[in-house]
């Protein structure tokens, strides 16, 4: 008899939606802030990746070529000489140019990513 009863399925049906809404919110929500996380370190390695064109994947180029290697410098070192080119205290060939297309932070971005954290280079 408990079959034919109508409110008895509406009863049985609502803890079934809460679970599955409880459910799909612990998978959906946390992947919705795991691609804004995402989404910023993309933007990250999109702007250090432009300097792997000349310098070689994460700046260490070919050895003996005519293009620096990067790969040693600190952050603060490779700060230091992409707005060095910036500011038109070093001169270079293609580096014042591309180096003026950035914003400070996004130079700074770039040497975060590429440059070694608290050291000098080798």
């Amino acid at each position: 008899m408990l079959k034919n009863n109508p409110s008895n399925t509406r009863r049985q049906s609502v803890p079934c939606i809460t679970i599955g809404i409880l459910i799909s919110n612990a998978i959906f929500i946390p992947t919705g802030f795991a691609q804004h996380r995402t989404a910023a370190e993309l933007y990250k390695r999109t702007l250090s990746a432009t300097c792997a064109n000349c310098h070689g994947t994460n700046g260490k180029g070919v050895v003996n070529g005519d293009i620096p290697l990067i790969d040693k410098f600190s952050q603060i070192a490779l700060y230091s000489q992409l707005n060095a080119y910036k500011t038109g205290n070093r001169e270079g060939t293609i580096m014042p140019q591309l180096s003026k297309g950035y914003t400070d932070d996004q130079l700074h971005t770039i040497a975060d990513q590429l440059g070694l954290v608290n050291e000098g280079p080798k």
